[in-house]
């Protein structure tokens, strides 16, 4: 079974936008699978950013009171439900062909 985190921590935000300040408006996330097999760790990575749509605030959550999850939440729903089964699949693949890699580098010694 493969764990997946998303880390949202790195934002752009608008110093000022309307009534609020330090408004996130892009997301630079990283997504990371990880899974465990007879005792080895594997995991791979994908990264890229999201734009928000910040055109109707509704709730607005200071930048302080911010949380990673908060912002995975915003994120994944932005990215939508398609893609971000498309990228964590994508992940699943490369880690599986580093369990079971259909090619591999040697080194001839002599």
């Amino acid at each position: 079974m493969i764990t997946y985190d998303w880390n949202c921590k790195t934002v752009d935000v608008y110093p000022v936008n309307g009534d609020n300040s330090d408004v996130v408006y892009n997301v630079h996330w990283i997504a990371k699978g990880t899974t465990e097999q007879e005792g080895v760790t594997y995991s791979s990575t994908s990264i890229g950013t999201q734009v928000l749509d910040i055109s109707d605030i509704t709730n607005f959550i200071p930048f302080e009171d911010l949380t990673n999850d908060e912002v995975v939440g915003w994120t994944k729903i932005a990215i939508g439900e398609e893609q971000v089964s498309s990228i964590e699949e994508s992940i699943a693949h490369q880690i599986q062909a580093k369990i079971t890699p259909t090619s591999i580098t040697l080194t001839i010694e002599n």
